[in-house]
Formats: C-alpha cells, sequence, structure tokens
C-alpha cells in the first residue's frame, strides 16, 4: 500500500509539474522575464512558507537550528538549479512544452543518477556510492546502461526536432502553432537546463538534516506510523531562496535591457489576469515538490523517486503538446520518431529506477 500511496503521489506530482507552463500561454502583452518571474515569486517565495508553515509546526526554528554548512550547501545547489530553472522555460518557449520538457526532464533525470557518484568517486563518503561502484556492481551496470539508452532517445527526439524544424518552413499553418520554435537555440538552452535542472535533487540531499529533524520531532508525536509526509518541505525553503535569486537576477537584467518594468503596471494590459495566471502557474509549479516529498517518504528511495516523478512529467508534458497542437501538420515518419523517442528515455528512465531499487534490496 506505502508503494501504492508513493506512485500516486509522484504521478500528482509529475502531472503539475508538466502542467504548470500551461497558464503561462493565457498571459497577455507581457514579456516572457516579467510573466516568468511573477510566477517565480509564488513558486519560490510565497507558496513554500506557508506549504511548511500549514504542515510543519516550528519550521522556522528547524531553519535556525541548522548549521551553516548545511544551510549554504543546499542554498548553493538552489543557486544552480535556478540556472536549470530558468533554461527550462527557455528551453520550453523555444522547443514546445512536448519536446522542450523531453529532452530537458531526460537529461535532468541521467545527470541527477551519475554526477553525485561521481563527486563520490573522487571525495569518498561513507553510505554514498561512487562511479566505480556503479561500474563493478550488477546494479550499477543497469543504472549505466539506461543512462546510456536515455541519450538514445534524447538523439532520437532530436532527430524529430529536426525533421519538425524542416516541416515549420514549408507550413502557414504549423507555424501558427509554433510561432517562438527555434530547435539550434532550444537544444542549446535544454542541454543546459538538464544538467543544473539536477541540482534540485542534490539540494534535497544537502538538506536532509533539515527534513529529518522534521520527521524526528513529528515520530516522536506520532510513534509507529512511518515517515512523515511533508518532511521536505523545509528544506525546499532555503532550496527555492537560491532559485529565486538566480531568477530574479536574470529576469531584472532583461527587464532593464528590453524596457520590460513598465508591464507590470501598465493599466493597458490585462493586469488582474495576467497576476491571476502567473500565480496558478507559479503554485502549480510548487506542488510538484510537494507531491514528491510525499512519494519520497513513501517509498523510502531518493534516486528511484527522482527517476518515477521525471517519467510522468515527460508523459504529461506530451500529453499537453498534443493538445496544444505543437506537432499539428507533421507527417507521419516525424510523429514516428518522436514517439519512438519518448518511448525509448522512458523506458531508459525506469530502468534506472529499476536499478536504483534492486540496490536497496541487495
Amino acid at each position: 500500500m506505502q508503494i501504492i500511496l508513493g506512485v500516486l503521489f509522484h504521478f500528482f506530482g509529475g502531472f503539475a509539474s508538466g502542467s504548470f507552463y500551461i497558464p503561462y500561454k493565457k498571459v497577455k502583452g507581457w514579456s516572457w522575464e516579467s510573466f516568468w518571474i511573477v510566477g517565480g515569486l509564488f513558486s519560490w517565495l510565497i507558496v513554500p512558507p506557508l506549504a511548511a508553515w500549514l504542515t510543519i509546526p516550528g519550521f522556522a526554528e528547524i531553519i535556525r537550528s541548522t548549521s551553516a554548512a548545511t544551510l549554504g550547501y543546499t542554498y548553493l545547489f538552489g543557486l544552480l538549479w535556478g540556472i536549470g530553472g530558468l533554461t527550462y522555460g527557455l528551453g520550453v518557449r523555444y522547443l514546445g512544452v512536448s519536446l522542450g520538457s523531453t529532452i530537458i526532464l531526460g537529461l535532468c533525470a541521467v545527470f541527477g543518477s551519475v554526477i553525485p557518484s561521481v563527486y563520490y568517486n573522487f571525495f569518498p563518503k561513507e553510505g554514498k556510492d561512487s562511479f566505480s561502484t556503479l561500474l563493478h556492481t550488477h546494479w550499477g551496470e543497469m543504472v549505466l546502461t539506461g543512462i546510456l539508452i536515455c541519450v538514445t532517445g534524447i538523439v532520437v527526439c532530436g532527430k524529430a526536432g529536426m525533421m519538425k524544424e524542416r516541416q515549420l518552413s514549408q507550413s502557414r499553418e504549423m507555424i501558427q502553432y509554433n510561432k517562438d520554435y527555434h530547435f539550434t537555440l532550444g537544444i542549446l538552452v535544454a542541454i543546459v537546463s538538464g544538467v543544473l535542472s539536477a541540482c534540485f535533487n542534490f539540494g534535497i540531499e544537502a538538506g536532509k538534516p533539515m527534513a529529518d529533524t522534521a520527521n524526528m520531532i513529528w515520530k516522536a508525536g506520532h510513534p509507529g506510523q512511518g515517515n512523515f509526509l511533508y518532511q521536505n518541505n523545509v528544506t525546499y525553503i532555503i532550496i527555492l531562496w537560491g532559485g529565486l535569486t538566480t531568477n530574479g537576477i536574470w529576469c531584472a537584467i532583461l527587464n532593464y535591457r528590453n524596457k520590460t518594468f513598465g508591464d507590470y503596471t501598465d493599466p493597458k494590459k490585462p493586469l488582474f489576469n495576467n497576476y491571476l495566471f502567473c500565480a496558478l502557474a507559479g503554485t502549480t509549479w510548487f506542488l510538484q515538490f510537494f507531491f514528491y516529498g510525499m512519494g519520497e517518504s513513501k517509498l523510502g528511495n531518493g534516486a528511484s523517486s527522482w527517476i518515477l516523478h521525471m517519467a510522468f512529467i515527460i508523459l504529461t508534458a506530451n500529453a499537453w503538446g498534443l493538445l496544444l497542437k505543437e506537432w499539428k501538420g507533421l507527417n507521419r515518419k516525424t510523429m514516428l520518431t518522436l514517439v519512438a523517442g519518448i518511448i525509448i528515455m522512458i523506458l531508459s528512465i525506469l530502468l534506472v529506477g529499476y536499478g536504483n531499487s534492486i540496490k536497496q534490496v541487495s
């Protein structure tokens, strides 16, 4: 029952993440940097402490009692993740919800699994697996095989993107639904985003002492009831401060460069609706990790939880891509190439997750 609940929570989180960009499409008359940072204020500053206040009594005291080193590393990974989150928005803008999310999240999944092991190869730590361990264990070999397969899936999806770009230049109808599409620029920012977005998972690991404290306090009052569903909500606050810093600075630079500071108060634009849809997008974005933390508490396996989370996001993003007609008018060969790439990536992600799961019982 715990596993079923864990998978269900990850589905809710994946659906929220795969859907959060949709309200932004309803924002009218604002530049990208304006609606991105307004939504981000809800994602990274307003909603996280509100969620912690509702679920973790004394969360502020837990933060105050945490060591400076733990807070510093958690914040640092948040800064790096913030760059990944920033370029995620650009990747989706230039590649579309479907293709952009598939490539970015595929990269995020594999790097989130392999980068920590490379680090621990150079800086060994008890209880942590190095890259050498992956090379010389059955479960590790399965994880690495899954990563190689995922790279293959990314290449196939990239091929579909190039085929789409050629057809866009020949179809006015397709241009109507893909006016911001730019494959070369999109693939570059997608690679950066995929690598750095994995830092959110590292931030969760770095901030684990805070989650452990919240879990310990909860268990003291609820003996025998398993792990605390909301333990990660306190960690998210610090990680997202880092994300807010990165995104806030960059969006302010763009506002200055593009002379778009007036977006926020221009009475000629639908301000109420714009703020409302940005708030909806930002809140929906945060819900992905709200449910992620609940799922991880049930499954008890951070790496496999991360992989499962990515798989559900990819499925949701591609469903939205079809509904939004991002692939409208494509020929059968291009569609089959895209579907093949998505299937390969999902299989690879599940293989990586399975490898991590057999590690837990070995």
